[in-house]
């Protein structure tokens, strides 16, 4: 009996000894690929950057720079674009869900619709950053922009500081785009005081899909035509809309007789400020933007806190979610030298590429 009992003890002390040596078993973790039932903090981390576009100029400003800081960071990412549809982006998040990212950035097509590419990624445990464009959910963990309603001012204030009488054309970005709906917003309670007073009147204003620029061509050619030409300022909303809209005053022969803003400091929008015929543009630096949003991303994927977001108002929700929004500047014809070319955004050569050499200001 004894021999038995000493037999049965070693035997169960050999299974116990096998459980705690054995090797852990992988674990499919939601949104998380393969890994673990111990964390591994040397896993590389995996950053999936849902985009919209990069048909223009500065959307593949962003992409190259967001590519380039997460290689300087050794991180991974995958980068998507979903040309201007929001079910190819839908699709696209799924992909990035199923590739197991770390995080995911959303440049949303749609505000609304991203809401339930949102709750997806939530739903994995897969943090999600809102990148320039601001998504219509309470639950991303950051909003990463530039200064969206300060842009919004900066046009309407540097338009009616130079054209404080006469009527307006208001071309706004696409419906879908809180940033536009933002910027909108913004324009208009700066403008208030003078169309309440009648020293300036809006004749005309539109939402335009996709920040098409040829819908902006068209819309101004219908205001230009049903005005008789009588249009003082026309309040753009970003460079690529505004290229539309000089191409339709053009044609009039109006170039450089009517205010045009725009944003985002594209290398045509300079050009034709350097030229004239476009009268100023928003700087937002792309690099501190995309460099930021990477750094926000690692955190995040390490479950740190963003110590340097704050709280935003999502006015459509009504609720604050975190933000980090990054300073813009204005830039016109005079402070091109001290702004987009002396912090290297743009070459002088390229700026003043259609102006004159003796008309060209000293470098």
């Amino acid at each position: 009996m004894q021999k038995f009992i000493i037999v049965f003890m070693l035997a169960a002390a050999c299974a116990l000894a096998a459980c705690v040596n054995a090797p852990q078993e992988s674990v499919n973790k939601p949104g998380g690929g393969n890994s673990t039932a111990t964390a591994d903090p040397n896993k590389k981390i995996k950053i999936g950057f849902a985009m919209d576009t990069v048909k223009e100029e500065r959307w593949q400003r962003d992409r190259a720079a967001f590519e380039a800081h997460c290689k300087e960071l050794n991180v991974e990412c995958v980068i998507t674009v979903a040309n201007n549809d929001s079910n190819r982006q839908a699709n696209d998040v799924d992909n990035l869900l199923t590739q197991g990212v770390s995080v995911l950035v959303i440049a949303p097509h749609d505000a609304t619709q991203a809401a339930s590419m949102v709750d997806k990624a939530k739903a994995q445990g897969v943090p999600v950053i809102s990148y320039d464009r601001l998504i219509n959910s309470d639950k991303i963990d950051l909003y990463i922009s530039h200064q969206v309603p300060v842009i919004g001012r900066k046009i309407a204030e540097y338009a009616l500081a130079k054209v404080p009488t006469g009527n307006y054309v208001m071309v706004y970005g696409a419906s879908t785009d809180n940033n536009a709906v933002i910027m909108s917003k913004e324009q208009l309670a700066v403008l208030k005081p003078a169309t309440d007073s009648g020293a300036i009147k809006i004749v005309a204003s539109q939402f335009i899909n996709d920040w098409k620029k040829e819908e902006a061509l068209k819309m101004v050619e219908n205001a230009l035509t049903q005005n008789g030409d009588n249009i003082q300022a026309i309040v753009v909303s970003n460079d690529g809309m505004a290229g539309g809209v000089v191409s339709a005053l053009e044609s009039r022969k109006l170039t450089g007789k009517i205010l045009v803003t725009g944003q985002d400091a594209q290398i045509d929008a300079l050009q034709r400020i350097a030229e004239g015929s476009q009268t100023m543009t928003i700087y937002k630096p792309i690099i501190p933007l995309a460099n930021a949003a990477v750094e926000a991303a690692i955190k995040l994927a390490k479950k740190e806190t963003l110590t340097d977001a704050k709280p935003f108002t999502n006015d459509t929700l009504g609720k604050d979610i975190p933000a980090i929004l990054l300073e813009v500047t204005t830039v016109y014809k005079d402070n091109l030298m001290t702004t987009v070319v002396k912090d290297g955004y743009a070459k002088f050569d390229e700026v003043y590429k259609n102006v004159p050499a003796e008309q060209r200001p000293k470098q």
